[in-house]
């Protein structure tokens, strides 16, 4: 069933999506200005849709392409003098759910090959 787009997201809806800790998306924020979620009158996070892409954009950096916190956010200011932030954004949250969707798959075909699934990833 395709997800629905919402207009806010919680941290805990923010974590699910991107599979990260809390604790990480609290440090990202003290890291990248651009990441300043509002708060709601109860006083938690609410994130926008095109924050959760600027976070998927910082892991894909972070964990998949290898940059440090510094280069990481120097790519991003590169992008956002060249325009291409937006894009960029959109283009690491493509990436980054296929390659969920391969692991996931790869995880189905070793089960349905008879091997067990590997320990260092449990499945959804």
């Amino acid at each position: 069933m395709p997800r629905t787009v919402q207009e806010f997201y919680s941290i805990g809806e923010v974590c699910d999506l991107t599979n990260l800790k809390p604790h990480v998306l609290r440090y990202w924020e003290s890291q990248f200005r651009f990441l300043s979620p509002a708060k709601n009158r109860a006083g938690n996070r609410v994130y926008k849709s095109k924050e959760v892409e600027l976070i998927m954009l910082v892991r894909h950096l972070l964990y998949s392409e290898k940059y440090t916190i510094e280069g990481a956010r120097q790519q991003i200011d590169h992008y956002r003098r060249e325009g291409e932030l937006k894009q960029m954004a959109k283009q690491a949250l493509g990436r980054e759910t296929i390659g969920e969707l391969r692991a996931g798959l790869d995880e189905v075909v070793n089960i349905l090959e008879g091997n067990e699934p590997s320990s260092d990833e449990p499945l959804a």
